[in-house]
């Protein structure tokens, strides 16, 4: 065998070798935290724990924001993304991202609140005040709510005046009464109240729940449609085999106790997230609120 060909043969050879390496890394985005360095403190135990019972390597790839996420599959920056299901509608419209599996969270769902001894006691009652949610985009704690005023007979982009702004801040402006109602999600509401009797503040009579949704579809762990079969088919695996592990491992992360007490779900359907897209229909953001299927 001559010189160039045994030569040519190592090149090759040291070019497959890179390209299996750059195979067995992947990269991985949170949406709902910006920064490196939350994206460590949160999840650097879930990371290190799925490259263990993948084999691959992961690195986190952290995002600014929702749009961000979708843009960064859009354009193959990253190969999956943890996302709710809001984000999920619209990353599956404009980025064709497939789902690799679900994180069901128990006592998931929007609320309505009021103060108990308010003028407020049903939503009919809203009609006309002012009404805050959380921040714009957020499944629980602004397009859920929205869907339970609908749900429950008003017109949002009409009956009442919505503001957005921080759950913190929502809750003391409820207090004050410079709003007639907010909503958020039910832990979120829990957790307040809690905190507010700890303190020495209001008991938890003191609010009042005038409307719920229903409980909202899963979280999801999405692979861009650029990811290999194989690669996404090797992770929904480690899903299934090391639940037990990865659920832990998830939940070393202090904000990361919302998904105190879940289950991965592998079989999700696109079906699910229907209710999500009258969400966005009622919200006034029709062009997620067409039907997909499964």
């Amino acid at each position: 065998m001559s010189l160039i060909k045994r030569v040519g043969m190592v090149l090759a050879g040291m070019v497959c070798f890179a390209s299996l390496a750059q195979a067995e890394t992947v990269k991985l985005a949170v949406t709902d935290l910006v920064g490196l360095e939350e994206l460590q403190r949160e999840f650097g135990a879930f990371k290190s724990e799925l490259a263990k019972v993948t084999g691959y390597e992961i690195e986190f790839l952290p995002v600014t924001n929702r749009t961000a996420a979708v843009e960064a599959l859009r354009f193959n920056k990253v190969d999956f993304v943890l996302t709710g299901p809001a984000e999920y509608v619209v990353m599956q419209k404009r980025a064709d991202a497939r789902i690799v599996v679900g994180l069901s969270r128990p006592d998931y769902f929007a609320t309505i609140i009021t103060m108990a001894d308010g003028p407020y006691s049903t939503v009919a009652d809203l009609k006309g005040s002012k009404v805050g949610f959380g921040e714009v985009g957020s499944t629980s704690k602004h397009l859920g709510p929205i869907q339970a005023l609908a749900d429950a007979g008003l017109d949002p982009q009409h009956d009442v005046q919505i503001v957005n702004t921080k759950i913190p801040v929502l809750w003391e402006a409820l207090k004050r009464g410079d709003v007639a109602a907010i909503g958020m999600n039910h832990q979120n509401f829990v957790g307040l109240r809690q905190q507010e009797m700890e303190k020495g503040g209001l008991q938890p009579g003191a609010f009042r729940v005038i409307a719920r949704g229903p409980d909202l579809p899963n979280d999801v762990l999405m692979a861009g449609s650029h990811v290999d079969g194989q690669v996404v088919d090797t992770v929904r695996q480690a899903f299934v085999e090391h639940s037990d592990a990865l659920i832990a491992a998830i939940l070393t992360g202090q904000d990361n106790q919302k998904y105190s007490g879940m289950r991965f779900i592998t079989n999700v359907k696109d079906s699910q997230y229907q209710y999500v897209r009258s969400m966005y229909a009622t919200a006034g953001f029709p062009e997620y609120a067409d039907f997909i299927g499964d």
